[in-house]
Order: C-alpha cells, then sequence, then structure tokens
C-alpha cells in the first residue's frame, strides 16, 4: 500500500487519552508526496526508521507508532498547482503515543521535535494534552491569585523594575538601588538575569542586604515588595540555591528558563520546601521562536511551557522597545499565560524590554489588569530618579484604572512624576514616543 493505514487516523477517531498531538507548520518543494512525508514524521519520531526493521513488528507500531491526523494544505490545492508555485505549504498533526515518554519535557521535546527538528521548514505550534498527562503537573503554585494575595493588590497591573546596571554593582549598591526603587511604588523588583551567584555580588549576601532594604522601604511606603533573586546556575545547585535565599530572607525567585531546562524548573516550582513565587526570565526564547520556518512557537516557548513547568510569572517580551516580535505574537503570548487551562493555574504575563509610563494605556487594553508592567531604564532612568520612576508608573496606573487618559493624567499637579517621564518618552501611539530601535 501507499502507506501503511495505521499512520492515517481521525483525531476523533483515537482513544484521546492514549495520545499527545502535536501540531506543525511545513513547507517542502511543489513535488512533495504529503501523505509520505507526514508519515514519515510520525514514524521518525517513534517505531521506526528510513527502512523497516524486523524488531518493529506489528504488536510494536500498534502501540508505540505516531499516528497523522491531519494534513492542511494552506492554499487548499485540490484541483492543479499553478505554474508559479514552487513551495507548498502544510499544517500537519501527528498523535503521538503519551507513554513512549512520559510526563517530562525532555523526552517529550525528544519526541515531538527531536530528530525533526533538523529536516528544513517544519516548525512545532502548538501541543495538546490528555487529561491524564496534564494532571501530572501541578503548574504554578501561586500564579495570579497567589501573587496578589502575597501583595495585597487585587484591583490593578502590578510594576516591575530590573536592577540596572544590568551587573556590576556589589550588595550593597544593589540593596541601595532597590531601596529606591521599592520607596517609588514598585511591586516586584528583579535581578537582572546576567546576575546570578558572580565573585563581586555572591547570592547569599545579596538577598540579606536586599531584603534588609526592602523591608525598611516597606515599612516606610506601608505596602509590600516581592523582590526575584537570580539562582540560575548548574543544575544540580539549583535547590540548594533556592533553599538557601529563601533561608536567608529572600521572598520570590528567578531563574533564567531555557538555560536550565524545562525539568529543572518544574523541579523547583513543585518542591514544597521552595514557597515563594518564581519568575521566568526570557533568556534564550528568541533561539527557539524566532525562525518563521522551523523551531517552536513563541506561544509555547513563552507562555505555555513554562506555564506547565509552574512558573509563576514570565518576562514577555514586548513589541515596544528594543526587541523584534509581532503585535499578534505579543498578544497570543499574553493570553496564552492567562486564559483557563483545567488546573493549571494562570502565569502572570510581565511585559518588558523597553515598556514605559506611556505603555500604561496600551497594555491595559490589551490584557486587563492580570499583567505585571516592567521597567528598567523607565523606573531608574527616570529624570528625577528611581523614586521618581516607580511613583510616575504608580500615577499612570492610578489614573487609568479610574478611566483617565495618560495626557489628562498629566494635567494633574499632583502627578508631576508622570508628567516628566510622558515630556521625556511619550505616549504609546503618539508620534513622538521615544524610540528605543533607534541606534543613535
Amino acid at each position: 500500500m501507499y502507506v501503511d493505514p495505521l499512520f492515517m487516523q481521525f483525531a476523533d477517531g483515537l482513544e484521546k487519552e492514549k495520545y499527545v498531538i502535536a501540531t506543525y507548520y511545513v513547507a517542502n518543494d511543489r513535488t512533495v508526496e504529503a501523505v509520505k512525508y507526514a508519515a514519515a514524521l510520525a514514524v521518525e519520531q517513534t517505531t521506526g526508521t528510513w527502512v523497516r526493521v524486523p524488531e518493529e513488528t506489528e504488536e510494536v507500531r500498534e502501540k508505540h507508532l505516531g499516528r497523522v491526523v491531519g494534513i492542511y494544505e494552506v492554499p487548499s490545492y485540490s484541483v492543479e498547482y499553478p505554474d508559479d508555485v514552487k513551495e507548498r505549504h502544510f499544517i500537519m498533526r501527528v498523535a503521538f503515543p503519551a507513554k513512549n515518554f512520559g510526563p517530562q519535557f525532555a523526552m517529550q521535546f525528544t519526541t515531538i521535535i527531536g530528530n525533526i527538528s533538523s529536516m528544513g521548514k517544519l516548525k512545532l505550534m502548538d501541543v495538546e494534552y490528555p487529561d491524564w498527562y496534564l494532571k501530572e503537573f501541578k503548574g504554578p503554585k501561586f500564579g495570579v491569585e497567589g501573587i496578589r494575595k502575597l501583595l495585597g493588590v487585587y484591583d490593578r497591573p502590578l510594576v516591575n523594575n530590573m536592577i540596572k546596571p544590568c551587573i556590576g554593582l556589589n550588595p550593597k549598591q544593589t540593596a541601595e538601588l532597590a531601596y529606591k526603587v521599592a520607596l517609588g511604588g514598585v511591586d516586584i523588583i528583579k535581578d537582572d538575569e546576567l546576575t546570578a551567584n558572580p565573585p563581586h555580588c555572591p547570592l547569599i549576601d545579596r538577598v540579606k542586604a536586599v531584603m534588609q532594604a526592602i523591608k525598611a522601604a516597606d515599612e516606610e511606603k506601608g505596602e509590600k515588595t516581592l523582590y526575584t533573586f537570580n539562582i540560575t546556575d548548574r543544575t544540580e545547585k539549583l535547590r540548594e540555591n533556592a533553599l538557601r535565599a529563601i533561608d536567608a530572607g529572600a521572598n520570590a525567585l528567578m531563574v533564567n528558563v531555557w538555560p536550565v531546562g524545562l525539568d529543572a524548573c518544574r523541579m523547583l516550582a513543585e518542591d514544597p520546601e521552595i514557597d515563594v513565587p518564581i519568575l521566568a526570565h526570557a533568556d534564550m526564547e528568541g533561539a527557539l521562536y524566532e525562525s518563521p520556518w522551523s523551531g517552536i512557537s513563541a506561544t509555547l516557548v513563552c507562555a505555555k511551557f513554562p506555564r506547565l513547568a509552574g512558573l509563576d510569572m514570565a518576562i514577555v517580551l514586548s513589541p515596544y522597545g528594543k526587541f523584534p516580535i509581532t503585535m499578534d505574537a505579543f498578544i497570543q503570548i499574553g493570553y496564552a499565560c492567562l486564559t483557563p487551562w483545567q488546573h493549571i493555574k494562570p502565569m502572570m504575563p510581565m511585559p518588558g524590554g523597553g515598556t514605559t509610563q506611556g505603555h500604561i494605556e496600551e497594555l491595559v487594553n490589551k490584557f486587563g489588569k492580570d499583567i505585571i508592567i516592567a521597567a528598567g531604564g523607565g523606573v531608574i532612568g527616570h529624570p528625577m530618579g528611581p523614586v521618581a520612576g516607580g511613583k510616575a508608573f504608580r500615577q499612570g496606573i492610578d489614573a487609568v484604572m479610574k478611566g483617565i487618559s495618560l495626557r489628562e493624567a498629566c494635567e494633574d499637579p499632583g502627578n508631576k512624576e508622570l508628567k516628566v517621564a510622558i515630556d521625556t518618552w511619550g505616549i504609546y501611539g503618539e508620534k513622538n514616543i521615544f524610540d528605543l530601535k533607534k541606534t543613535k
């Protein structure tokens, strides 16, 4: 036969609890035989190789073979191919027996985007899980609701600041800056991803100095501040770093997700002794999703997979600043962080990468209140200083939540910090918005 009929199945004809279904974008030349190509994907990542081997029995294939459950050509040529068509484009869906790899990331990825990641124009777009498989993952321990409960803030977006300069400060300098940032009303402060446990700023020394400063600022402002300490390290040191940081007073943690791996993140998130929220940082994500032809979709890389691993909040690169990402991709990532997903709690998105006070209205209009607006230079680089930078964000958020535009809010004499920020960097959508992509 053209292909083994076992390959070709309807998705709703399968026992759904047995399969993880992966959806791919595929492109190939006009002569490609789509059914054979899809069958080759399915067998390559399950039972077979390029030739049938004796040990690949019918029993083995029945239990372990991948099934093709969808081939959709776009445009959908059914009569003929136009003469100018040199390349054909498809959405292909393959169902993989979940018992082949079990509820983990390492072998899941080896199966659904392993060797086939080297097959040219092929990109993993989405993954669907059976109920039993999803239940094996605990998901975020805190999520949106838990973070709000810790801070006692329920009715507005949160504000984040990342310590700048990215690296080079010692614990005392970091603490001094964190105090000013917290005093301005910032809810969550994060280590920069480039600072973890360097000799000039050891993790535990930094935790002790910063948390003392945060306590003083919180007592003065009458609010609580979380500080996410970067515990990124070799895999075998991650848990120790987390527990030592918590023991030294840390009230939140951060990990560079893709450099350490999702199973390592899951290990931290599901550990009952690690009882503080964990922030996912976006390092290395672009290497996985930026190609339009290959890799893994931005929604999976930046939202669905980290959320499944149990991260409570995640830096999401925005189209407003220095990193290229489409508005459509950005919006889909944000919603993938928040949309209901069985027992998996929402992961709070933290749009950043060039966000200023002039983006508050835009972000609230896109996602509502359940976001963390992340700003480095927008707080620390405020012309009136870091305290004013934090105040400017809070003034802008308070106004927008009352239905007052940022431009109107700048007319209030009590919002002088906001006015300076808007005069300096502009409002998103206006012609004079500060352009972070400019090199001169």
